[in-house]
C-alpha cells in the first residue's frame, strides 16, 4: 500500500511506478515536484485554457465564423515541417503548465462543479484534463515567430487515470499541472497531475496519462512534432516508460478478444460460469438459472442519447472530447449506482480510444453495461456510436472503461451469450490492470 501511495510523488519527479488503481496517502508536491520547472511557472486560470487554445489555433468563439476560420487555417499548411529533423528539440519543462481551478474563491465557478452531495463532479475534471492535455502539446510545438500554430492537436487516447484516496471538496482550490513526457514522430504522451488544497498545502488527487496526435492545419493528415530531449536521469526514466507504454498498448491491442481467442484459463473461467448457471433439475444446456446473489449481464445496461449541438464543439469544430468523456462517465456512474444499490466511487479510468471524431449535429448514442464485478468493485464499459440525421448508419466512435468501488459488496454478473462472455473477459482484463484495491474511506467522494 505504501508503494501505491507514493505514485503521484514519483510522477512529479518523473518516475513511474507500475500498478493501477486507488491509492492513499498525503504528499507535499512542493518537496517532490520538478522544482526547476515549478519555480519558473505561474498558474493559468482554468477558464483561460480554452481561450488560449482558440488564440493558438485562430478560431472565433462565434459558431457563424467557423467556416472563415477554417479557410484561413488552410494557409498555414506551408508552415508544416517536412520531417522531424527540421524541428527544434524541446525539453520537458518547455511544455510544463500549471492551471488553477479556484473553487474556494469563486462561488460562481463552484456551481459548475458542484454535485448534490456537495462534492466535485469528476466529469467536469475529465473535461479540464482533456483541454489541458491539448494546451500542453501546443506549448511543446510552439513556434515563437508564428501567431497561430499550423498543427491540429487532438486527443487520441486516454491511457489511464489513477485516483488517490482524497476527498474533493467544492470549497477548496484545485491545481492541475502537466508536461509532455514522451514524443514519437507525430504523437505525444502527456503526464498530468491534479492537486487540491488541504490546509496550507496542495495534496495529490490523481495522475493521468494522455496520448495526443498532431495533424495538419486542416486536420486531414498526420504532422511531425518537435523531438523531446531529456535533462536528468528521472526524465530519461520517464521517457523510457513512454516507450514501454507504447509497447504495452501494441501488445494489448494484438491480443484483443476481437482478434484472438481467449486464453486457456479464460476459456475455463467462462465454461465454469456456464456450468454454474445450468438448472440442476434438468439435463439441458438450454435451461439456465442464476446462482444466488447474481445478475444477468443483459440486465445491467443503461442507455442515453445526446444531440450534438455547436455549444459542445472543440476548436476544430468537432464535438469536444472532454464532453464525450463526461457524458460517458456520468452514464457509467449511474449504471454502477443502479447495479450496486449504493453510491459508487471512481477508482480508475483507462484505455479510452478516440476512434472517430464526432461531427456537430450528430446523434450520439451511449450504451453502458456492467461487464465484470469482484467483491465491491464494478467494471463498467460504455460504448459510444453516432449517426447523422441524413444517414441512419451507426458508427462506433469511442469505448470507455471505468472501474468503480461500491460501499458494499455487489452481486456477481453472469454472461448468457458468447458475446457477453467476451465482454466479461475484457472487463476482467481491464480490472486486472488496476493495482490491488484498498479499503474505501469515507472521505473519498469523487462523483459525477
Amino acid at each position: 500500500m505504501r508503494r501505491a501511495a507514493m505514485r503521484l510523488g514519483a510522477l512529479s519527479k518523473g518516475l513511474l511506478t507500475p500498478g493501477r488503481g486507488l491509492t492513499q496517502g498525503s504528499q507535499d508536491p512542493r518537496k517532490q515536484g520538478i522544482l526547476h520547472i515549478r519555480e519558473a511557472c505561474s498558474s493559468i486560470h482554468v477558464n483561460h485554457v480554452r481561450d488560449k487554445l482558440r488564440e493558438i489555433v485562430g478560431v472565433s468563439t462565434n459558431w457563424r465564423d467557423h467556416v472563415k476560420a477554417m479557410e484561413e487555417r488552410k494557409l498555414l499548411h506551408s508552415c508544416l515541417a517536412d520531417s522531424q529533423q527540421g524541428l527544434q528539440p524541446r525539453r520537458m519543462k518547455d511544455s510544463y503548465i500549471e492551471v488553477l481551478l479556484p473553487l474556494g474563491s469563486e462561488p460562481e465557478l463552484r456551481e459548475k462543479y458542484l454535485t448534490v452531495q456537495n462534492t466535485v463532479r469528476f466529469g467536469r475534471i475529465l473535461e479540464d484534463l482533456d483541454s489541458l492535455g491539448v494546451l500542453i502539446c501546443y506549448m511543446h510545438t510552439k513556434i515563437p515567430s508564428a501567431k497561430m500554430s499550423p498543427l491540429s492537436i487532438v486527443t487520441a487516447l486516454v491511457d489511464k487515470i489513477d485516483l488517490c484516496k482524497k476527498s474533493l471538496s467544492p470549497e477548496q482550490d484545485i491545481k492541475f499541472s502537466g508536461h509532455v513526457s514522451w514524443v514519437g514522430k507525430t504523437s505525444m504522451e502527456v503526464k498530468m497531475e491534479m492537486f487540491q488544497l488541504h490546509g496550507n498545502e496542495f495534496c495529490p488527487v490523481l495522475g493521468a496519462t494522455f496520448v495526443m496526435v498532431a495533424r495538419d492545419s486542416e486536420n486531414k493528415g498526420p504532422a511531425f512534432v518537435n523531438p523531446l530531449i531529456t535533462e536528468s536521469p528521472e526524465e530519461e526514466e520517464l521517457f523510457r516508460q513512454g516507450e514501454v507504454n507504447k509497447g504495452r498498448r501494441i501488445a494489448f491491442s494484438s491480443t484483443s478478444l476481437l482478434k484472438m481467442a481467449p486464453s486457456a484459463e479464460e476459456r475455463t473461467t467462462i465454461h465454469e460460469m456456464f456450468l454454474n448457471t445450468l438448472d440442476p433439475k434438468t439435463i439441458s444446456f438450454q435451461s439456465r438459472v442464476l446462482p444466488p446473489n447474481a445478475v444477468w449481464m443483459e440486465n445491467s445496461k443503461l442507455k442515453s442519447l445526446e444531440i450534438c449541438h455547436p455549444q459542445q464543439r472543440n476548436i476544430f469544430n468537432r464535438i469536444f472530447g472532454g464532453f464525450l468523456m463526461r457524458k460517458a462517465y456520468e452514464l457509467a456512474w449511474a449504471t454502477a449506482c443502479s447495479f450496486g444499490g449504493s453510491r459508487p466511487f471512481v477508482v480508475a479510468v483507462d484505455d479510452i480510444m478516440f476512434q472517430k471524431p464526432v461531427e456537430i449535429g450528430s446523434l450520439l448514442f451511449l450504451s453502458s453495461q456492467v461487464c465484470f464485478t469482484q467483491n465491491n468493485y464494478i467494471q463498467v464499459r460504455v460504448h459510444s456510436e453516432v449517426s447523422s440525421l441524413q444517414n441512419k448508419e451507426h458508427m462506433t466512435t469511442n469505448v470507455f472503461h471505468f472501474t468503480f468501488m461500491s460501499e458494499k459488496e455487489v452481486p456477481l454478473v453472469f454472461p448468457k451469450t458468447y458475446g457477453e462472455s467476451m465482454l466479461y473477459l475484457d472487463g476482467q482484463r481491464h480490472f486486472s490492470s488496476t493495482s490491488v484495491p484498498v479499503t474505501l474511506r469515507k472521505d473519498h467522494v469523487v462523483e459525477p
